[in-house]
């Protein structure tokens, strides 16, 4: 009889435990499907739209998202540098290639749960595509540190991971034609402070 009410209990635990610890990682680790990988940027199309996932709408419900729609805007998300680090605040990176297809694009930076950083006083929170210094051949390059840069430069402050959010206006990079030609710029570390 003990057995029998410790095997259930065990059964229980492992079943509950279980299920809200698949259900935690579903809603804030896992990517969901239909993603779109670019370079170390992804995006997920079909978020906010009817043709969502249940996994991708349980995440913006939990984080209280309101994503574009696809023909809107376009998020994309780095997590990582060229060599498959983890983006650090205490380091600085080069953003460097050419513009995304797209009519207007924003680039700023948040930590891990996609809040916003805040660049601290007297620093631009985010840059976009209107105001940023080109080379002669169209191409960009933006600084992110936590020190002052000179040209194109994205402010960080405090510690821990970062994710950079690109977001892209008016862009056919989500259609399925495969005519857009999707190349976004490189993400690489340059030197390390943490």
């Amino acid at each position: 009889m003990l057995r029998n009410v410790f095997l259930a209990l065990i059964t229980l635990v492992i079943a509950f435990g279980g299920g809200t610890l698949s259900a935690w990682y579903v809603v804030t680790r896992f990517d969901g499907f239909g993603a779109l990988s670019i370079g170390q940027w992804t995006s997920h199309p079909e978020a906010g739209t009817p043709f969502s996932d249940p996994y991708a709408k349980a995440r913006a419900a939990r984080e209280g998202a309101f994503p574009l729609g696809s023909t809107e805007g376009l998020a994309f998300y780095a997590y990582n540098d060229d060599q498959g680090r983890t983006l650090d605040r205490q380091c600085s990176y080069k953003i460097e290639g050419n513009s995304p297809n797209s009519r207007f694009w924003t680039l700023y930076a948040t930590d891990r749960r996609l809040t916003a950083l805040s660049p601290g006083t007297d620093r631009l929170p985010a840059i976009h595509s209107r105001q940023i210094f080109r080379k002669e051949d169209g191409a960009f390059m933006v600084s992110v540190s936590p020190k002052a840069q000179p040209g194109n430069w994205l402010a960080t402050t405090g510690t821990g991971r970062m994710v950079l959010v690109m977001t892209l206006y008016d862009t056919p990079v989500g259609s399925n034609s495969g005519l857009v030609d999707m190349k976004f710029p490189a993400v690489t570390r340059i030197s390390c402070d943490g």
